[in-house]
């Protein structure tokens, strides 16, 4: 032992009697004790002093501090250094000389303690490096024991790089600069990341300096966002942005990237400072443009995916990065306007014709309806004028339907081509959209590719037999089924629909026609061509008068004649004035023979 002083034997010591065990001696056992204690170190209860590691397992550490008796410390005290060995001189807190088993009993814990708020104001001054180890995690950071004291570390001060995984640290001693000290709660915040910081300043400066466009550096990919990768090239980071991750397109960059994998990188720019750097991934591969088929011309069929959709049209991916646009009017032979979506979505695996090819510009627009060939080339034969087909309601308008016959294949039903006898005011009150409508080809028109279609071509046109039915002057009965400003419309048999004015519809107490009322209506006018059929009920009763009004003055000129008869045929008259009368007689006769007549 380093602290036992060199004692000279006893000169007339009896080695044989005290081999058979006789103690008796020159010296007395008190001086022997005196000797022997005069050879060990003075120490007092809970005072802190050095002592020598001797002997060490897993569970305990044996501890010599030039005592009469060593002292067992615990190992778990000194997991904050994890280097301890045989030999090592340690600081121990002395809490009881001799115990009941006669044991020294140490602590280094408590001597580190004691120590420790003086070591680590004095580390916080001199920017001392000190060894901490890390007991555990906790809110915002991790709990580190330095020199006995559980200082703060927080998560930003472990590393440069973004920690992700915080429990692969517990257990660890690392280095550490102090680097904050609050005295009146006594509280220690700690920093590994200082320490390596300086470094890499160093670092960083020296590959700032250096830095040119077109530069290849090695990097790790240090995080991961929805817009692109950071890598960190040694201390300076850079962004590659999401589209210059791939010639293709990337939705989510950890489609081609995963983090801490390295990877090399481009320089594409950075600004005066060079605090940001804009790196590129795909630029260190050819452009697949320039390794697309050489023969590839307009006209040939490609297949491929279906990458991105918009309203006007989709683009499809035929070769990695390679990329052409079907718009939607090349989607479909119908001029119906439509969105992309009703004809593809995302992902669809689809055959497509090359319609324009740009190689220098690096653009390509595709087609589909090109598979299938235009309905319109022989739309004559397949569609003559006369000839009977099944379409469907595809919209509406104020004057008329439109349909389609088959795909590409648009027309038009106008509204008066609806019914021979319903006075149609929109096409809504006849079909509705979707609904299959029967039509006959009326006209073509091979240039605006659109047919003239009607409906009520279908059957024969019955106004050739109202003609027959609705004359004028002939009285049926017809029902109020609307009333307007300017008339009202009647239902008349036969489901035909005629029209009265207001003057026509006051019967004969002198009130007006009601709705839903029920009565006789006499034709006053009737138009094959235009469909119309105007009526009159006021005209029945007024013509029932005026012929009563006319019989009642024939029967009054009768009597005056009669009257006017017997007068003449007196002897007076007669002789004077029988020369003249007779002409007069004959012309009345003859003006009440027309009377009559009419």
């Amino acid at each position: 032992m380093e602290n036992l002083k060199n004692v000279a034997p006893i000169e007339d010591f009896n080695w044989d009697a005290y081999e058979k065990g006789e103690t008796n001696s020159a010296v007395s056992r008190e001086e022997q004790e005196q000797a022997y204690a005069g050879t060990l170190n003075k120490v007092s209860d809970r005072e802190v002093v050095d002592g020598t590691v001797i002997a060490m397992n897993k569970r305990e550490v044996v501890v010599n501090i030039g005592f009469k008796s060593d002292g067992i410390i615990p190992m778990s005290e000194f997991r904050y250094n994890p280097d301890l060995k045989v030999g090592d001189t340690v600081e121990v807190y002395i809490e009881n000389q001799e115990d009941k088993k006669g044991q020294l009993v140490l602590s280094h814990r408590k001597a580190r303690a004691t120590r420790s708020w003086d070591r680590v104001n004095a580390a916080l001054d001199n920017e001392e490096i000190i060894k901490g180890y890390i007991k555990c995690r906790t809110k915002g950071g991790m709990i580190v024991d330095v020199f006995g004291i559980e200082a703060f570390l927080p998560g930003s001060q472990i590393d440069v790089k973004p920690i992700r995984d915080y429990d692969i640290f517990v257990g660890k001693t690392m280095e550490f600069k102090v680097v904050k000290i609050n005295q009146e709660f006594k509280n220690v915040v700690v920093s590994h990341k200082a320490l390596i910081e300086a470094e890499l300043e160093l670092q960083k400066k020296e590959i700032i300096g250096k830095l040119e466009k077109g530069q290849v550096l090695e990097g790790t990919v240090k995080n991961i966002t929805s817009y692109g990768v950071f890598i960190d090239l040694g201390g300076v980071d850079g962004l590659i942005h999401i589209t210059d991750l791939s010639w293709g397109r990337v939705s989510d960059p950890k489609e081609v990237v995963e983090l801490d994998q390295k990877l090399n990188v481009v320089i594409l720019d950075f600004d005066d400072e060079k605090k940001r750097i804009a790196l590129g991934l795909k630029q260190l591969t050819p452009h697949p443009w320039d390794a697309l088929d050489a023969n590839l011309k307009v006209g040939d069929h490609v297949k491929g995916k279906v990458v991105v959709m918009a309203d006007y049209g989709a683009f499809v991916e035929i070769a990695p990065g390679v990329e052409g646009l079907i718009h939607v009017s090349e989607m479909s032979w119908s001029q119906h306007l439509r969105s992309a979506q009703d004809f593809m979505k995302v992902g669809d695996e689809v055959e497509a014709v090359v319609l324009t090819l740009d190689r220098e510009e690096r653009k390509m627009s595709l087609g589909i309806k090109q598979l299938k060939a235009d309905p319109w080339e022989n739309i004559e034969e397949k569609y003559p004028v006369g000839s009977k087909h099944t379409a469907k309601v595809r919209n509406f308008t104020n004057f008329g339907v439109f349909v389609e016959i088959e795909e590409g294949v648009d027309g038009l039903i106008h509204i008066s081509d609806l019914s021979w006898t319903k006075k149609v005011k929109h096409p809504s009150e006849f079909t509705q959209i979707g609904a299959d409508i029967e039509v006959q080809v009326l006209e073509i028109d091979k240039n605006n590719r659109r047919l003239s279609l009607g409906h009520k071509q279908l059957e024969e046109n019955p106004w050739d037999v109202f003609e027959t039915v609705f004359t004028v002057g002939s009285v049926h009965e017809g029902t109020v089924i609307e009333v307007l400003e300017k008339g009202a419309v009647i239902a008349l048999p036969y489901g035909v629909e005629g029209f009265a004015t207001p003057k026509h519809l006051v019967k004969a107490d002198g009130t007006q026609a009601q709705l839903n009322e029920k009565l006789d209506f006499k034709v006053i006018e009737f138009n094959k061509d235009s469909k119309r059929i105007i009526l009159s009920h006021s005209r029945i009763h007024e013509d029932a008068a005026k012929a009563e009004e006319r019989a009642e003055k024939r029967a009054a000129r009768k009597a005056k004649e009669s009257t006017r008869k017997e007068k003449d045929e007196t002897p007076v008259i007669q002789n004077q004035a029988a020369s003249t009368t007779l002409g007069d007689i004959d012309a009345l006769a003859a003006l009440k023979a027309q009377l009559e007549g009419k």
